[in-house]
């Protein structure tokens, strides 16, 4: 028996597919162990948003070579995708698996290791069978997920690749153009994992708004200047009728795809969660128009506004990225004081990464990296008294606790979950609640992000 160490970096679709290539991996008899330990064969699922994800991806790839330079080291993912010929002569790298072909990691590996048996040179060129030309994938690459380390809440990829062309954004060379997953597949992997009893789904893809969009489509946007979303709204309907799933947690959504009848048929929907994440990268009119993002600051308001209207007190994330190529002082003010004012849950910040083959790379007013810094740390801070904020609101509120884990605080042990909101809560106690919903209310802070939750009595 093959023993096999995984390491998985980047977005939650990153997660999702890691899963699913470990869960193979496992029901083919490899001995799944921990990345730190030796073994025979190393898979590194890689990002390339960032340079810092370029970094790190390849960090991994390099350890993993140090921890047993004999072993057999895996590259998959966005990484290596879009890294083309740089990446494939990384010597750090044995065989490279690009985007769409990771369902087919076990025949590629297995066939890797005959070669390397046989001392043959493994075909690693982009033309080769492990990279495909992703621009031009219209297929969606079928995966299905069983089983997850986590026994409360599973992800599910529903869509991959994006239209969109972001100036900054590297994801739809690295993802491709817009595929959406089956409806009754999903549906099929739904019902499987409910009866496994997952009691949470949480829908994600690189661009969910898009879901149910054809290849040819190129996004094409609703009259109104809006996405399609009634394919979105029919496949959560079916998911909420699912026994055993008890919450649907929404992945990030686009902004435009936010309209008063998307939000009010949401709204009836009992399973939602009321946690919704709208990407924003900009508060600034002038930084969202060299960003390529189609809306306006005051458009996106509204749109949290809107859901404010039919959702008691929602909980909004969003990201935003910090010192965007000719990014003024003026217009970075005009940022902040948007995010203080629209009031988020919680802020994913980011410092602006140059990527080659993007628009905003040949962008003039590049800014330094100590000023992006700056402002990067402005807006953490900001985002931590925002969070701070939106959790005092909820003390002495009745919610519901999904539990999780167990955790050990101050010498004590405490059962650890979520609301619906997505808001960290523990009750004291050793008996283990995982996969439980508790009715209840949060009555203090065990730690800043953690909420000390009083039962009233049990769902579940």
């Amino acid at each position: 028996m093959k023993s096999v160490a995984l390491h998985n970096l980047g977005c939650k679709v990153n997660g999702y597919e890691m899963d699913v290539m470990q869960q193979m991996l496992e029901d083919r008899g490899y001995q799944v162990v921990p990345f730190d330990k030796k073994a025979d064969i190393y898979i590194v699922n890689t990002c390339t948003v960032t340079n810092i994800a370029d970094r790190k991806s390849r960090q991994m790839l390099h350890r993993a070579r140090k921890t047993n330079p004999q072993a057999v080291i895996v590259a998959v993912g966005c990484y290596v995708q879009t890294g083309g010929e740089e990446a494939l002569r990384d010597t750090g790298i044995d065989l490279a698996v690009g985007n769409n072909r990771k369902k087919d990691l076990i025949p590629l590996l297995e066939e890797f290791l005959v070669q390397r048996e046989k001392n043959k040179k493994p075909d690693k060129t982009l033309s080769g069978k492990s990279l495909i030309e992703i621009g031009r994938e219209r297929e969606y690459e079928s995966m299905t997920l069983e089983r997850t380390a986590e026994h409360t809440r599973a992800f599910i990829k529903i869509q991959d690749g994006c239209n969109q062309f972001c100036s900054y954004c590297i994801i739809p060379y690295a993802r491709g153009r817009v595929r959406s997953r089956g409806r009754e597949e999903i549906l099929q992997e739904v019902r499987g994992l409910a009866d496994a009893g997952y009691r949470e789904v949480v829908l994600t893809g690189i661009h969910l708004s898009s879901y149910g969009l054809d290849f040819d489509e190129k996004g094409a946007l609703s009259p109104d200047g809006s996405f399609p979303h009634q394919r979105l709204l029919s496949l959560i309907r079916e998911i909420q009728e699912t026994r055993g799933i008890e919450r649907i947690r929404l992945g990030s959504l686009e902004p435009r795809i936010i309209t008063e009848d998307f939000v009010r048929e949401l709204s009836v929907l009992s399973k939602l969660c009321p946690h919704f994440h709208l990407s924003l990268q900009s508060g600034c009119d002038s930084v969202l128009q060299r960003m390529n993002r189609k809306y306006t600051a005051g458009e996106y308001y509204n749109k949290v506004c809107m859901l404010r209207n039919y959702f008691d007190n929602p909980a909004i994330t969003t990201d935003v990225i910090a010192g965007f190529p000719g990014e003024t002082w003026e217009e970075f003010e005009d940022t902040r004081n948007f995010l203080e004012k629209t009031g988020f849950y919680e802020l994913h910040v980011f410092k602006y990464s140059m990527r080659r083959n993007t628009a905003a790379a040949s962008m003039p007013d590049q800014v330094p990296e100590s000023v992006k810094a700056q402002r990067s740390n402005l807006l953490l801070e900001l985002g931590q008294s925002l969070s701070a904020g939106y959790r005092k609101e909820h003390l002495h509120k009745k919610t519901a606790i999904l539990f999780e884990e167990e955790k050990e605080i101050g010498g004590e042990r405490y059962q650890v979950g979520y609301s619906p909101e997505y808001i960290r809560a523990a009750l004291p106690g050793r008996e283990p609640l995982s996969g439980r919903i508790i009715t209840g209310e949060p009555v203090g802070f065990l730690e800043p992000d953690l909420l000390l939750f009083s039962p009233a009595d049990t769902c579940g």
